[in-house]
């Protein structure tokens, strides 16, 4: 691609937080920017998610000691990280390279990486928020990691020590000064871990929708139809097929989320990239309001405090695209809200699930296609699709300008498998 935007056009596949981000970066760039999805803008994952952006995030899914918990995975559906036994056998070649990441010399690469990657991420949605007259979507409160007992604590403390190393600052707090912190909690907790440069968004998707709406004031069109290929010319693809027509372009960014795998794959990346089913419940007039975020690594949530009332998502479901929610995993995120929020209203609870996408080694694949010069990728980004949204859109921009984005893309490749 010429080194000269002005005039050539980009045709993003996905309007979630990591599409509408990479278009808004695009046009800013000088590109001309098509946004094409079968939904709204914010309609998938990031109208669920927990809505925690920071740098913190630097410990990968999988760890050491990861084989030996799959049984668990197995035998407890409604358990922090489940497994459907059902899913198992698709799912197989992707667990095995997940527990291959869960090796101490890997998961400090990994956590290299992704704190390379999150280095500034908060900071990064500045211009963009700034440019949708919207900086009000982001408050900037820190967040708390709750611990019920001595043991999940002391589990823990091999990832403080890679965060401690990759920078990460957070002080540790006794059961009082929790108290002072969060004095909504319930007096139940052995320790706590505050981190307080983390901010949240105030609702996820309407952070995406007012992004994407000055994406659409600034010239850029959003093009609502499913996507069912590409038409290909000796230099890469030449137009977006869509059940809706073709939408002809110059370059094609990739950023449909858990739906990417077999779009990047006829671009000529095949990837390992698989689904995690997130649930979350939302209680709109809790009568409580926390201070900031708390999340616990032991159960694998976090309440968030929202203007929509106060969400508490989380989980890990491994179980693919097709299969219902299982909703008792929501129940049960609220069972966890009730014990810790003592005062809690609970009426009129709402319940989602949503897909995350996920790679094997928490990393996301950002960076071209190995085949083709003019394809962008950028997906995979699991737990941390609102945290990267617009460092990724960032870094695509640059890539597809032929500028150095300042940073080893390496670690992101789409054939590092």
């Amino acid at each position: 691609m010429s080194s000269a935007p002005k005039g050539r056009h980009i045709a993003v596949i996905g309007a979630g937080i990591i599409g509408v981000c990479s278009a808004l970066s695009l046009q800013r760039e000088g590109f001309r920017v098509t946004l094409i999805d079968r939904g709204e803008p914010g309609e998938g994952a990031s109208s669920g998610n927990g809505a925690i952006i920071g740098d913190e995030a630097v410990v990968p899914v999988a760890t050491p000691g990861m084989l030996w918990r799959v049984p668990g995975m197995l035998a407890d559906p409604l358990g922090p990280l489940a497994i459907r036994w059902s899913y198992l056998p698709r799912l197989a070649p992707w667990l095995l390279r997940f527990m291959a990441a869960g090796g101490a010399r890997r998961v400090e690469e990994i956590s290299i990486a992704l704190a390379a990657l999150m280095d500034g991420a908060l900071a990064a949605y500045t211009p963009l928020l700034a440019e949708a007259d919207a900086t009000d979507m982001i408050r900037r409160t820190g967040w708390v990691c709750v611990y019920e007992s001595a043991a999940g604590f002391r589990r823990y403390q091999p990832m403080l020590e890679l965060q401690r190393r990759r920078g990460v600052p957070f002080e540790v707090l006794e059961p009082e000064a929790l108290r002072q912190l969060e004095p909504s909690l319930a007096p139940i907790f052995d320790r706590a871990v505050h981190y307080p440069e983390v901010g949240h968004s105030v609702n996820s998707l309407r952070m995406v929708q007012v992004l994407a709406g000055a994406f659409q004031r600034n010239g850029g069109t959003v093009h609502r139809a499913a996507v069912l290929g590409f038409d290909i010319g000796p230099d890469g693809p030449q137009a977006v097929r869509t059940e809706a027509g073709p939408v002809a372009c110059d370059g094609v960014v990739v950023a449909a989320g858990a739906w990417s795998k077999p779009l990047a794959a006829e671009l000529g990346a095949p990837v390992p990239l698989e689904t995690e089913r997130g649930y979350h419940v939302q209680f709109p007039d809790p009568g409580i309001a926390p201070r900031l975020p708390v999340y616990s690594t032991e159960r694998a949530f976090v309440a968030t405090p929202l203007e929509l009332g106060l969400r508490c998502a989380g989980t890990v479901e491994l179980g693919g695209l097709q299969a219902p929610p299982n909703w008792a995993r929501a129940e049960v995120l609220a069972t966890h809200a009730r014990r810790w929020f003592p005062d809690l209203r609970t009426e009129g609870a709402s319940q989602w699930m949503g897909f995350r996408p996920s790679m094997p080694d928490s990393l996301p694949v950002i960076g071209r296609s190995p085949r083709f010069s003019n394809v962008f990728l950028a997906f995979g980004h699991g737990h941390c699709g609102m945290i990267l949204g617009a460092r990724t859109g960032a870094v695509v921009a640059a890539l597809a300008a032929d500028r150095d984005p300042g940073l080893d893309m390496t670690p992101y490749r789409a054939d590092r498998f």
